[in-house]
């Protein structure tokens, strides 16, 4: 179980790494993940809350229990999610702000005497008019200075007694060097002063006096703090913009009163009503009304969706016109609110893999600081130079050197970019699937709901000479209106939503595999295959020809005629999504190998990768060849498998990276790493582009981070002025401002992220395959050794019978797959143990086909 503690006195990576390894060593700890964006900590084991908190106390920092999953009690889910919404709340920028106004005004005053008066003779008192008075002044103000950011000192020393450092250890040492330096150099010059010896004097009094310098050091890390904290905190607003969608009341309705009662009372089953305007409290279904529902804050979509008797709803989203009234069916958490906030928040909290760099180097980045600075003090003064040159130097190592830079390089671009994904319906289950997404170089497409819309559909019509188009869909609808078949339903759907008015036909009757026949109006008419309309009326070559044409393109011709002559042909077939060409097209371009996977037979299969854009199809696949066929893609390179996350779940979860499509309410599918909230295949390329992008801006942050110290300490040293003679001195107030920006760059450049436009294919660029080939084919899957029997069936009239017979066939135990054609009337079955006879036989005919013979 997973259990979630807040964590207080974090600064920088080190920090994160330290409690990491603290809490990691706790007996019953089976991992632990430390987020410093969010200052939280995700611990799974057994281990007890007392001890981890221990662990994190005896570490030098503070931790408290925050919800949990495995602790429902302790709250209702609606407390938990205002908890979680406060503990990411922005209250550092707040008190940064005050801190950095305080620590400016004393700074500003203590410049005005240590570098105004002495450097711009600017007027002061007479009476402190003196370097014994005016330096005492300024080791009192920096003293205010260095009480109003004592954090630094807290943090930083106590990081050391626990024998460890961090970014604070860096800055309290420096400020504390300078300090302590210009109060002996203060001694020394009151002694002098007291002897006569106006010549140290004014050595001391211009030379070695740093209290401007050990001041402004905390007040330019502030500055740089407090910007660092508000960018921090604009890395979240998706996440808080979510948890801000939560209604806080319902209107109940019981025993015919309608009553305003607070969220967490609502109940599964309570009737609830919503008027025009009002926001969703729960998800439910309508049990009255008719209204457009607007689910942006679900889908990112802005257009109302129609809604009706029957319909689902969900919380959050907006009724924009009917008055409508629904029954509960998921409340607290598992509303598809709750579930999208928790799967953000989650991912939030995971690690991707790029972060392990920073996170090796972190561990070691301070106490090497450390170590380089006291060489560099060393280093100068053996090489002949002043004490106060080289402590100056060896101060400003220590305050230029940033790990907070390399702990937020990865979280912060992570985090942005899934609130980005989230905002656009785009579910990143995990840091790693976020960033895996991006690495993609194969997409295996399942073809029905991913490729196609699922449904069967009208798609052309062919009136024979004579014949209107009007009286073949009458004909046709009115025929087929009492048929469960799912192409009849296809013909009647088409024919109502363009006006159509149906007539009730007599003598009603199925004949199995063949088609139907009725009476319209006393006249007989009759549907079904080419074989069976042949036996009543003459098909002409030319409506064959016609006919062949629309079943190479994976469409299902249904001929219709009377009792004279052939009125015409209606081909139905499962049609492409209207964005699927587009979206393929996308994904090509982006170098990515695009693949369909189906269980349909190959000629349906090539048909519609056709239309599609898919050349590499593999088609009669089950769900668990689908698993094996993703298993050999792998042989290619990085495989994410797209699929409805229900039948593909064993192919998803094969996948490097599992993208469920068309999750609509259901986001918590187990199997997949990316829930895709709409049924748009567009929001796959849109996926792998996001993640590219978060990607390109880890990398940039990483680059920044690692570039700055590579560049920055080496400088703060001195050794480009001894290399090259460089006339440069770093001051220790210029390294306190570029270590105070470094880390506001890297969150600056995380936030751009919010301006990247996901479904804008203009940069698209096509990556390096790393697969060992170049092509993948069309790909024969490797089975085990099996028997193989032929079955002769007659009655099969489409691709639905195909898949009935499939289905019953691939049901019996032994039938490792069937592969089906009602062209040829036959069904292949492969078999990994004997079948008898008569159990194929029996499955067949039980679907009402009949079976003429088994070889």
């Amino acid at each position: 179980m997973a259990e979630k503690y807040n964590v207080s006195g974090m600064s920088c990576a080190a920090c994160q790494m330290h409690v990491e390894k603290a809490v990691g060593k706790v007996s019953g700890v089976d991992k632990v993940t430390v987020s410093l964006l969010t200052n939280s900590m995700t611990v799974e084991g057994s281990a007890r809350e007392e001890d981890v908190i221990r662990a994190v106390e005896d570490a030098g920092y503070g931790a408290s229990t925050a919800f949990s999953d495995s602790a429902p009690d302790r709250s209702d889910d609606y407390e938990r999610l205002k908890a979680e919404e406060a503990a990411l709340e922005d209250k550092e920028t707040p008190a940064m702000i005050k801190r950095l106004i305080s620590s400016s005004v004393f700074l500003l005053i203590l410049m005005y005497f240590s570098m105004g008066h002495m450097m711009l003779d600017l007027p002061v008192p007479e009476m402190i008019d003196n370097y014994a008075a005016l330096g005492i002044i300024e080791m009192l103000l920096t003293m205010i200075v260095m009480y109003i950011n004592r954090k630094f000192f807290i943090s930083g020393f106590g990081a050391l007694r626990h024998g460890s450092s961090n970014m604070d250890t860096l800055v309290a040492m420096g400020s504390s060097a300078a300090f302590f330096y210009s109060l002996g150099a203060l001694l020394m010059l009151t002694d002098a002063m007291s002897k006569g010896d106006h010549g140290q004097v004014m050595i001391l009094g211009h030379d070695h006096m740093y209290f401007e310098s050990s001041a402004m050091i905390l007040t330019l890390i502030t500055i740089g703090k407090t910007l660092e904290s508000y960018s921090k905190g604009r890395t979240t607003d998706a996440l808080k913009s979510l948890m801000r969608l939560t209604p806080q009341t319902a209107n109940v309705e019981k025993d015919g009163v309608v009553t305003e009662v607070n969220i967490s009372d609502v109940r599964v089953g309570d009737i609830f009503v919503i008027r025009p305007g009002e926001s969703i409290p729960v998800d439910g279904v309508i049990i009255d009304g008719v209204t457009a529902i607007n689910e942006a804050a679900l889908t990112g979509e802005s257009i109302p969706v129609d809604k009706t008797t029957g319909d689902t709803i969900s919380a959050a989203t907006i009724n924009t016109s009917g008055y409508i009234k629904g029954r509960a069916t998921r409340v607290g958490a598992d509303t598809t609110l709750s579930q999208i906030i928790k799967m953000v928040s989650d991912a939030a909290a995971t690690k991707a893999p790029l972060a392990r760099i920073a996170d090796k180097v972190s561990a070691v980045f301070c106490p090497a600081v450390m170590i380089i600075s006291l060489l560099t003090l060393l280093g100068w003064l053996i090489a002949g130079a002043e004490f106060g040159i080289a402590f100056a130097r060896a101060i400003s190592v220590l305050v230029i050197s940033c790990p907070c830079a390399l702990g937020l390089a990865t979280p912060v671009a992570i985090m942005v970019g899934n609130g980005m994904g989230a905002r656009n319906g785009i579910l990143y289950k995990t840091a790693a699937s976020l960033e895996g997404a991006g690495r993609t170089e194969i997409v295996a497409l399942d073809k029905t709901g991913t490729i196609t819309n699922g449904n069967p559909e009208v798609t052309d019509m062919i009136e024979n000479t004579g014949c209107s188009k009007d009286r073949l869909l009458i004909t046709a609808a009115a025929l087929e209106a009492k048929s469960e078949h799912p192409l009849s339903k296809a013909v009647t759907s088409y024919a109502k939503n363009i006006g159509i008015s149906v007539p009730d036909v007599t003598d009603f009757s199925i004949l199995p595999g063949k088609g139907l026949t009725a009476r319209l109006d006393g006249k007989a008419i009759i549907g079904g295959n080419a074989d069976f309309i042949s036996e009543s009326v003459i098909i002409e070559d030319q409506i064959r020809q016609q006919a062949d044409a629309l079943a190479r393109k994976g469409k299902t011709p249904l001929y219709f005629a009377d009792n004279e002559k052939l009125l015409g042909i209606i081909a139905v077939a499962d049609t492409i999504k209207d964005e699927a060409p587009e979206a393929i097209r996308q994904l090509k371009n982006m170098g990515i190998k695009v693949v369909m996977l189906t269980g349909d037979n190959e000629r349906t299969a090539k048909a519609i990768g056709s239309a599609a854009g898919v050349s590499d199809v593999i088609a009669g696949l089950r769900p668990d060849e689908k698993e094996r066929a993703i298993k050999d893609l792998q042989k290619e390179g990085r495989v994410a498998m797209v699929g409805d996350g229900i039948n593909d779940a064993p192919a998803l979860t094969r996948a490097d990276t599992g993208i469920a499509i068309g999750a609509g309410t259901d986001v918590a599918i187990d199997a997949a790493d990316i829930v895709l909230v709409k049924s748009r295949l567009s929001d796959v390329p849109a996926a792998i582009r996001m993640s590219r992008a978060t990607i390109r801006n880890i990398h940039q942050n990483l680059f920044w981070a690692f570039f700055y110290n590579i560049i920055c300490i080496p400088l703060a040293i001195g050794l480009y002025q001894a290399l090259f003679n460089w006339d440069f001195e770093m001051k220790p107030m210029i390294g306190a401002l570029a270590m105070s920006f470094s880390s506001v760059t890297v969150c600056v450049n995380a936030l751009r992220l919010n301006l990247f436009r996901l479904y804008d294919p203009k940069h698209d660029r096509a990556i390096q395959r790393t697969g060992k080939h170049d092509t993948i084919g069309n790909k024969d899957i490797h089975k085990e050794e099996t028997m193989n029997k032929t079955i002769s069936i007659n009655g099969m009239m489409c691709e639905h019978c195909e898949m009935n017979v499939k289905k019953a066939l691939e049901g019996l135990d032994g039938v490792s797959s069937a592969t089906v054609s009602h062209k040829d009337g036959t069904a292949v079955v492969e078999l990994s143990k004997d079948v008898p006879d008569d159990m194929l036989r029996s499955a067949v005919e039980a679907k009402d086909y009949e079976v003429t013979a088994i070889s």
